[in-house]
């Protein structure tokens, strides 16, 4: 049977970022004119003031120190806090097909591919910028691709459920080149003027290219298994979906942007998350010991801490669980694919690993990797 392989991986990082200073400054501004305006129902007890933010909680709480996005000043203006993203005309390319065409060029270059040898492609990402035509459709043609392309969202596990249905395709002989890409804007649905998840999130867009290991031209990663699950919970959501919003929206639906019960999402996924990456070792006669690195979900450092022990057996030395969220954020599908695209080509040949994403659904998905 064919062996399907990584050869080709890239990164669009936006130009702009912003410190949790920065962030905290804007948000504590916008709190201070809030309570103003709210004065007279704080004082009835009809409301409660809102509290200021700190960089301190936001590195306790998350591990995050900046966060790279497509606008900056829109996000850090107290009297909107959200981001400047202007409709684009029919004719021009999308926000999201322009960050991909950035990250899927380097991985196409990495491979020494073109993208007229591409005959799939697949957008595989939590926060799409249409809900048609498929942005991935726009991407191939941008990029020159063949065969076809459609837009996958199965939120922070978009990438791996991604990566397995382009090697499922690569496996059954109908593609030969597939490029899985993430564009993330993350920051249109992110409610930046609330305490509890105001510096969660950053934007990004990652790509692989995956294709047969034998028709690999350079260094590679075999694929040598994947394994997809989801399981239904309301807990992490968002009940808008799009881009485009307004200030009713925003005034009068709290849950049209991301929305997570944290306590519960932390009981429910982690034992979820390290029992799937465990029984999907176990399935293929792979040990814990095998794996030299763990690219995980960027969400949270707390949590990968946790899975990283719980997979392991034990507390993961320098370097074997590496994290991108101290200068990334949460990109959602894509963080996963920043830490394996950051931190992979120092390992030797024959080494082996995983990448695990999880995340709303709840979903969960792994890919075991191997370098060649």
């Amino acid at each position: 049977m064919t062996m399907p392989a990584i050869t080709g991986h890239g990164v669009f990082t936006p130009s702009l970022s912003i410190s949790n200073d920065e962030l905290v400054e804007a948000f504590n501004a916008y709190a201070d004119r809030w309570n103003a305006e709210n004065a007279g129902a704080i004082a009835a007890g009809e409301a409660e003031t809102m509290t200021h933010s700190s960089a301190d909680f936001i590195f306790s709480a998350s591990g995050i120190e900046s966060r790279y996005v497509l606008d900056k000043d829109g996000v850090l203006d107290p009297a909107r806090m959200f981001p400047h993203l202007a409709a684009r005309p029919d004719d021009a390319p999308g926000h999201m097909a322009e960050m991909a065409v950035d990250a899927c060029t380097k991985a196409l270059d990495m491979a020494g591919r073109a993208g007229a040898e591409v005959d799939l492609v697949i957008c595989a990402a939590s926060n799409h910028e249409r809900a048609y035509p498929a942005v991935a459709i726009e991407i191939q043609q941008l990029l020159g691709a063949g065969g076809f392309a459609f837009d996958m969202n199965v939120a922070c596990s978009s990438a791996t459920f991604g990566i397995q249905a382009a090697a499922d395709m690569i496996r059954a002989g109908s593609v030969k080149r597939a490029l899985v890409v993430c564009p993330e804007i993350c920051s249109a649905h992110l409610e930046w003027r609330d305490r509890d998840c105001h510096f969660i999130f950053g934007d990004v867009c990652t790509a692989v290219l995956v294709e047969a290991a034998e028709e690999a031209q350079g260094d590679h990663w075999k694929i040598h298994s994947t394994r997809c699950a989801t399981q239904f919970s309301n807990n992490i959501r968002n009940n808008n979906g799009f881009l485009r919003r307004t200030h009713d929206q925003m005034e009068d639906r709290r849950d049209m942007q991301f929305m997570q019960n944290g306590r519960k999402v932390f009981k429910e996924v982690l034992p979820m998350v390290s029992a799937h990456i465990l029984g999907h070792l176990d399935e293929e006669g792979w040990q814990a010991d095998d794996l030299k690195r763990l690219w995980l979900h960027q969400a949270n450092k707390t949590m990968n801490d946790f899975i990283g022990k719980k997979v392991l057996g034990r507390v993961p030395e320098d370097g074997e669980q590496p994290n991108i969220l101290q200068d990334y954020a949460n990109t959602s599908s894509a963080g996963s694919i920043i830490a394996f695209s950051k931190h992979s080509d120092d390992m030797p040949k024959g080494a082996r690993g995983v990448i695990c994403s999880f995340g709303a659904g709840y979903s969960v998905g792994s890919v075991l990797l191997e370098r060649a």
